[in-house]
């Protein structure tokens, strides 16, 4: 699978086929960093006052887990395209004792079913970059969200210039090993690097979410570059 090949049938197929060992290869991966980059995500979150919050592209649901034990409050739908990734986080959720927090669901992020306005946030972890159609899956998380409401990204992102060396040798060769070593697929731990660094970063991805009816687009940058949050809000 290449950066190119991004169509729903493919994404998912290959999400259930790593789902097994994604958690363990994410933290591994990532030397336990993507733990802190939730954690800035979901301040922002608590910051915002949301309560009713879809996750979107949501895997096995770790950013939704962090949230929900960060804040009894919340109320969270998770949703995903892969069956695999959700039996996983359904298991996690039970283990957690947060069932009643949180609900996943099998679903498009094209075609959201839910309400227009039916939620105060929503948010996506390293989700976007997949999306079919970028603006299109913007667009719904808009229509879903309530006006005065808040969007959150969290995405990989193209790393500071000096970095990059180090970053292509991993990105391109130790990471990719370590997947299929781990995994047992032979390509997902290379289209995973592949679209991080293809995707739009910045203001680019800001002009995105402008374009998707959101204002106020911002983001900050995380270890180097390597994650980047983005966040903006849908005017009352």
């Amino acid at each position: 699978m290449t950066q190119h090949s991004k169509s729903r049938s493919n994404v998912a197929t290959m999400f259930n086929q790593i789902a097994p060992k994604y958690d363990l290869l994410n933290h591994l991966l990532s030397w336990g960093i993507d733990k802190r980059w939730r954690k800035k995500t979901i301040d922002k979150l608590i910051d915002s006052g949301a309560l009713s919050i879809l996750d979107v592209a949501t895997g096995t649901g770790d950013l939704a887990i962090a949230a929900a034990k960060r804040n009894s409050k919340f109320k969270i739908t998770g949703v995903d395209i892969s069956a695999g990734m959700l039996e996983a986080g359904r298991v996690k959720v039970v283990n957690e004792g947060l069932a009643s927090n949180i609900v996943l669901l099998e679903a498009d992020s094209l075609n959201l079913p839910f309400d227009d306005h039916q939620f105060e946030a929503t948010m996506v972890a390293f989700g976007v970059r997949n999306f079919e159609q970028t603006v299109k899956g913007l667009s719904e998380m808009f229509r879903v969200t309530a006006p005065g409401g808040i969007i959150l990204v969290l995405e990989f992102s193209k790393p500071d210039r000096w970095f990059m060396p180090l970053y292509g040798i991993y990105s391109k060769v130790i990471m990719p090993l370590i997947g299929r070593i781990v995994s047992k697929h032979s390509t997902a731990y290379t289209y995973l690097p592949e679209t991080a660094l293809a995707f739009a970063q910045g203001g680019e991805f800001c002009d995105l979410l402008v374009k998707a009816g959101y204002s106020k687009p911002t983001f900050t940058r995380f270890t180097f570059g390597i994650a980047t949050l983005y966040t903006a809000v849908k005017e009352q």
